[in-house]
């Protein structure tokens, strides 16, 4: 869908996206010369979305960040990540609004480069949070390495299916950065170091529990050898657990992998159903992006690039206060 259509279809859809943002947790409007509903300067994050429980550690970040520079934060995003259109409109609220300064996290990294160019004709700085927009203008990008996490995700999942047998992946997006980098990470590092191990599927269900649950179910019944499962986000990991959950597998009979955490996924660690999976420092993207957005205000030089981390935590290591510290539920 060509940019133009993009913005029509959401001008029509104005009123629904207003029910979306304010379901996002927008706790603050912004003013035409930058500030907030007070006195404090005003920054707008657009994220990805909100339903999930990582976005909204990320939401908590930010605004304890915020808390500490003075400044005010909104946070919107759409009511599913596949929503492109409704997250645009949502960037174009934000650029109308003149903050200070935006974050934004990208769906769609081809449809973003427009409005790019209107703030950056607005005088607007642009930082990014968990991915990006293919565009020069941002001044930071604040995530997670997806390629290394993925390569951390397949290590593991070698190591508990004695290196050899057969595999399939989950994905959540086949066309924003996350879902690509932590797919390509994982089959990259089988395929490089893994001989013995083989991909014999890899689908995507939009991180929709639902979706990636009938995903799952298929992939098992079509590979009846299948020794293990890796689901590239909250969503696509749970829809896994689900799947084995309801076609009856005991614990431990799949080795199922995911990525983020929150209580669901705790839970499935704890009671066995999944392995274990790498989670992200949300909170800390949340930091990361509005430290990195009051600077860029202020005009300083900014890295291009701040890797949040990312680590592998399984029921060994879940207690551990460290590991403790970047799960969230």
């Amino acid at each position: 869908m060509k940019y133009g259509r993009k913005l029509a279809f959401a001008a029509i859809t104005v009123a629904a996206l207003s029910v979306a943002a304010c379901s996002s947790g927008d706790t603050s409007g912004g003013t035409s010369d930058g500030s907030g509903s007070g006195d404090q300067p005003y920054i707008a994050l657009v994220s990805k979305g909100f339903q999930h429980q990582f976005w909204q550690a990320v939401k908590q970040g930010a605004e304890e960040k915020a808390a500490e520079l003075g400044v005010t934060v909104t946070f919107d995003g759409p009511a599913s990540e596949t929503e492109v259109d409704a997250q645009l409109q949502m960037l174009q609220t934000a650029i109308d609004k003149k903050p200070i300064a935006i974050g934004y996290a990208s769906l769609d990294p081809k449809a973003c480069i427009p409005l790019y160019d209107a703030a950056k004709a607005a005088g607007i700085p642009i930082v990014e949070f968990d991915a990006p927009c293919d565009s020069d203008y941002s001044q930071n990008l604040s995530a997670t390495d997806s390629k290394v996490a993925g390569a951390l995700a397949a290590e593991h999942m070698a190591d508990l299916i004695g290196g050899s047998g057969e595999v399939a992946i989950v994905g959540h997006s086949q066309i924003n950065s996350t879902g690509v980098e932590r797919r390509d990470g994982f089959v990259d590092k089988i395929e490089a170091d893994y001989p013995d191990i083989k991909i014999v599927d890899i689908q995507y269900g939009d991180g929709d529990h639902l979706k990636s649950a009938d995903i799952a179910k298929a992939m098992i019944a079509a590979h009846p050898n299948l020794k293990g499962l890796y689901g590239t986000n909250e969503g696509s990991a749970i829809g896994v657990v689900n799947a084995a959950t309801e076609l009856g597998l005991e614990p431990g009979k799949l080795t199922i992998i995911g990525f983020d955490s929150g209580a669901a996924q705790i839970n499935a660690i704890k009671s066995g159903l999944m392995a274990g999976a790498i989670t992200q420092d949300p909170i800390g993207i949340g930091k990361s992006v509005v430290e990195a957005a009051f600077k860029a205000s202020k005009g300083e030089k900014l890295d291009k690039f701040t890797d949040t981390g990312s680590f592998w935590y399984d029921s060994t290591n879940i207690d551990d206060p460290k590991i403790a510290a970047v799960l969230y539920q």
